[in-house]
């Protein structure tokens, strides 16, 4: 069974209202089949809040929704900060609602990277402060909806993305080599297959349908790189650093792709 934390980090549509689909503005594309205005409820959206088509949404057009985590801020925002009255029951609460889930996601986001760091036995010698982080962003998330339409985000994030900065240092310099760096590089389409990555800083890089075949991306830093299309086929994966399952739904694969411990293989990768 997960831990409590890890299972708060997960989104839980069964508690949720519907957040995602109704406060996030999408755009007809490859991605999704239609326009939506943010506030506006995406047409899949039932009653009861839940998808009507949850299991069927890249055929049907909505590629864009399997690649989106709330991380839990959805159940967060709907159970903890309105009390469980959807915006349904109370209309005028709807706009604050959607601006309070909009800086939950980006609060919870910070947890998962900050749990995960936690539990780098290689980041030990930073795991007092990032204790202390942990607990200051899980006092916010705990706030009320008029503290959390205040809160300076951006000041937040910065606080944190240094403990992570020193925390990838810390596992990377376990890969052995030199870590290497090629943070926000723009590697898109690049021809990767059999890379030897091992330890890299992949921050923010774009490696968008970048042929990542066969290449060892072990213990790498992956935080914010964007993966879409990246072809994985039997990529070592494992061990790498703040990787996300939306990643990866993004990304495709097979079943030779080595993944960390706690992720799930993609139903649309290939066999």
């Amino acid at each position: 069974m997960p831990e409590p934390r890890e299972s708060a980090l997960r989104g839980d549509c069964a508690n949720c209202f519907g957040l995602c689909c109704v406060a996030l503005p999408f755009a007809k594309s490859a991605d999704f089949a239609v326009n939506k205005a943010p506030g506006e409820p995406c047409r899949n959206l039932q009653e009861d809040f839940r998808c009507g088509i949850h299991t069927r949404l890249r055929t049907s057009g909505f590629q864009g929704c399997t690649v989106y985590d709330c991380f839990g801020a959805g159940q967060q925002v709907s159970q903890v900060t309105f009390g469980g009255v959807s915006w349904r029951e109370a209309p005028e609460t709807a706009g604050r609602m959607y601006d309070v889930f909009y800086v939950m996601r980006q609060l919870h986001e910070l947890l998962r990277y900050l749990t995960e760091a936690l539990a780098r036995p290689a980041a030990r010698p930073v795991h007092a402060e990032l204790r202390t982080a942990l607990a200051r962003v899980e006092d916010l998330t705990a706030g009320s909806a008029d503290a959390l339409e205040k809160l300076r985000v951006p000041d937040v994030r910065a606080e944190v993305n240094e403990l992570l900065l020193r925390t990838s240092e810390l596992v990377r310099a376990t890969a052995g080599a030199k870590p290497k760096s090629r943070r926000g590089a723009d590697l898109i389409g690049k021809r990767l297959r059999g890379a030897k990555l091992r330890g890299t800083d992949l921050r923010g890089a774009l490696l968008i349908a970048a042929d990542l075949t066969d290449a060892d991306l072990s213990l790498t830093d992956l935080i914010g790189a964007d993966l879409r299309d990246a072809d994985l086929s039997g990529a070592d994966l494992t061990g790498s650093l703040f990787l996300t399952q939306p990643q990866l739904n993004a990304a495709r694969g097979n079943a030779e792709t080595r993944l960390p411990v706690g992720f799930e293989r993609p139903a649309h990768w290939a066999s």
